[in-house]
């Protein structure tokens, strides 16, 4: 078969560590040899942040911006141990919050089911939808050490000069501070977004944060998703037959251990981050989520949810057989290039994503897959493959798909 002819590029952001080896691996066996890849690439590998001082992430954004649709493989966020093992000149902050805060939106994360991989929660008979909100608090945090005794205050001055302020708290000794924020506008489209994917889904939607602490700060995302439901679209969830309610984030956690599953969980930026985790490991993998970044002007960034796979890179380099899972990896791919494919009416590569998402599936639902997802299979008798191996038994699968 001829090559699929792209129109517009996606832009590429390349990655760190294992899933950087994978990113590879899935361009040259599933993607390169079917479609005639049109890419604008950009290396957010941690050395090339720290040689751009991260302007690349900045540049990278920005490209979203122009061509609408990005492709993102996972990176390093550095810690302390990260700034000496790597050189930095700094400790840069997490490059998916740099993103986020230039395009906004809201993060959707589902897990991938497959037959075989039962969720470890009994009851759970269908996806879970993260809707993680993807811009401020901890991610755009401004921090300090406190060296000894003395007052933090919060103060805000307005364009006439005119201050508040309140204080934080009074040091007898050493600490830590930490400042968070977050904007109206960006929470009113957190907020649209999820009713509007809570209607495309025709599924439940709950909002979940810690307001009878956080009086201020979390009590306004919740005023804001209510007038927003009320004025907009509480009619249009009565039509449709799906509920919309707000509870507490506790009280979420443990309804959602109790629940059969098929709602969307909205949650704050942080939340999102941990819940998403955990709702993807209960259901089988890290490795086995798919996560889309959609703004409300109509930007699209797909990747995986999980990390680089420090573990088994170190293998890789070692020259030891590594066995991971590159599914969510080739699901940010197939995210990306069905979206483009329907911004720009190219039938051919939305059905190629289908195509190579049914051959992941089949690969792993006829017994052949990664080490993580051997370890939990009810399927008797699975096949562990190596990461090169198990991307080629989905290629076999994608041309019988094709054919």
């Amino acid at each position: 078969m001829s090559k699929i002819v792209m129109k517009t590029p996606l832009v590429e952001m390349d990655g760190d560590e294992m899933t950087r080896i994978l990113w590879q691996m899935i361009k040259d066996e599933l993607l390169l040899p079917y479609i005639d890849l049109k890419c604008e690439y950009y290396d957010l590998g941690l050395e090339k942040r720290n040689e751009t001082d991260d302007q690349i992430t900045i540049d990278a954004a920005n490209a979203t911006k122009k061509y609408g649709v990005a492709v993102k493989c996972a990176t390093i966020t550095p810690n302390a141990a990260r700034v000496e093992e790597y050189k930095l000149k700094e400790m840069y902050k997490s490059p998916n919050g740099t993103i986020r805060a230039i395009l906004d939106g809201t993060v959707f994360r589902a897990p991938i089911i497959v037959k075989g991989i039962e969720p470890c929660v009994r009851n759970w008979e269908k996806p879970i939808i993260i809707a993680r909100h993807a811009y401020g608090d901890v991610y755009k945090a401004s921090e300090m050490k406190i060296p000894g005794p003395g007052r933090v205050e919060l103060v805000y001055t307005d364009e006439k000069g005119n201050e508040q302020r309140i204080s934080v708290h009074e040091f007898d000794g050493p600490g830590v501070v930490q400042g968070q924020h977050n904007l109206n506008a960006s929470i009113e489209s957190f907020a649209r977004s999820c009713f509007n994917y809570a209607l495309d889904q025709k599924q439940d939607l709950w909002f979940a944060t810690k307001d009878t602490i956080s009086k201020q700060y979390d009590h306004t995302f919740k005023d804001i998703f209510q007038e927003i439901f009320d004025d907009e679209y509480k009619s249009r969830f009565d039509e449709a037959g799906i509920e919309y309610f707000y509870t507490l984030i506790d009280d979420a956690v443990a309804r959602v251990m109790k629940s059969k599953g098929g709602f969307i969980w909205a949650c704050k930026n942080y939340d999102g981050d941990v819940m998403s985790d955990m709702l993807s490991s209960a259901f089988g993998s890290l490795a086995m989520m798919t996560s889309v970044l959609v703004s409300p002007q109509g930007y699209y960034e797909y990747e995986a949810a999980h990390g680089t796979v420090q573990r088994h890179y170190y293998k890789h380099l070692a020259g030891e057989e590594t066995s991971t899972n590159s599914v969510a990896t080739i699901f940010a791919w197939t995210g990306a290039l069905r979206k483009r494919g329907q911004l720009d009416d190219i039938s051919q590569l939305c059905d190629f994503a289908d195509a190579l998402e049914k051959a992941c599936i089949r690969t792993i639902e006829e017994g052949e897959m990664t080490g993580d997802l051997a370890l939990i299979t009810s399927l008797k008798n699975p096949v562990k493959l190596n990461s090169l191996d198990f991307i080629k038994a989905i290629r076999k699968r994608l041309d019988e798909e094709l054919s």
